[in-house]
């Protein structure tokens, strides 16, 4: 049998990136979508501002040579079914979700025929991408709001169905900048999912099938609980604080990659930790 040659590929991004300069985020979606052949999809279910936000963004994708762009504008679910936009995403290399409120991303677009669509074309190779509110809706399960810079407690996030692009894990946006690492710790503990990324501002974590590798000036804070000894989630109350023991924490910035079927952080050398080459790597 022939195996497939097609990946999995998604830029996630922590928010706040930049967009005048060198870019060099949304320079690799642009890559990675095809470069001066890109044909980029712009999803602004997220914002309130749809024509405002979305030709930003085309400016930026045609300074940096995408030869098509175009904006597909959900405000309602019934728009989630119109021809021209599922003809767009047919055609498209690249599809990139602004900005905004996640929510509004999943109650308009989640089990659409654009949903379907989309999740088809990333099947096939296509690059999907999402900033802010367009990286919480990545997993099965998204974080839909909660307190910031407070410890972790049951009640300082809202959970709710993400867009399933990376399922299995919980993601954080604006991480280190609004001090959200007790909320991401609330999150992975009522969620069945043992990987909690918090990914800063102006940085993202660009996923080809099972690995991951750390673009932009922040990081990425992994929390892995897949060998916690210990939490107390079935013996507290909602406003009382929770307890794990056993976690395991990586901090990954610019260049560092993460093998998520290993659970190991990848050196700059392409060796995990103990000086071993991960399956499915080669060390130069």
């Amino acid at each position: 049998m022939v195996e497939s040659t097609t990946k999995r590929q998604l830029v996630i991004i922590g928010g706040a990136e930049d967009k005048e300069n060198d870019s060099q985020i949304l320079r690799e979606f642009v890559r990675r979508a095809g470069g001066t052949k890109a044909n980029i999809v712009i999803m602004t279910a997220a914002t309130e501002l749809p024509r405002e936000v979305g030709e930003n963004y085309i400016r930026v994708f045609e300074r940096l040579g995408a030869e098509n762009v175009r904006i597909i504008d959900t405000e309602t679910r019934e728009d989630a079914t119109s021809s021209t936009a599922l003809e767009a995403i047919h055609k498209a290399t690249g599809v990139f979700f602004t900005g905004g409120d996640q929510a509004r991303i999943t109650s308009i677009l989640k089990d659409t025929e654009i949903d379907a669509a989309i999740h088809k074309r990333f099947s096939e190779g296509i690059v999907v991408a999402g900033t802010s509110a367009g990286a919480a809706v990545m997993p099965d399960k998204m974080i839909v709001e909660g307190d910031s810079q407070t410890n972790p407690r049951i009640e300082v996030v809202e959970m709710g169905p993400g867009l399933g692009f990376l399922p299995g894990v919980v993601i954080d946006q604006h991480f280190s900048q609004r001090g959200r690492l007790g909320r991401l710790i609330a999150a992975l503990l009522q969620e069945p999912a043992v990987l909690g990324f918090g990914i800063d501002e102006n940085t993202a974590m660009v996923v080809t099938d099972d690995q991951i590798e750390v673009i932009g000036e922040g990081a990425v804070t992994i929390v892995d609980e897949s060998e916690a000894t210990y939490n107390n989630l079935g013996e507290i109350l909602k406003d009382e604080p929770l307890a794990i023991f056993g976690s395991k924490l990586h901090i990954l910035p610019h260049g560092y990659k993460f093998d998520l079927k290993t659970r190991q952080p990848i050196l700059n050398n392409g060796t995990v930790p103990d000086g071993s080459v991960p399956v499915g790597s080669t060390n130069t």
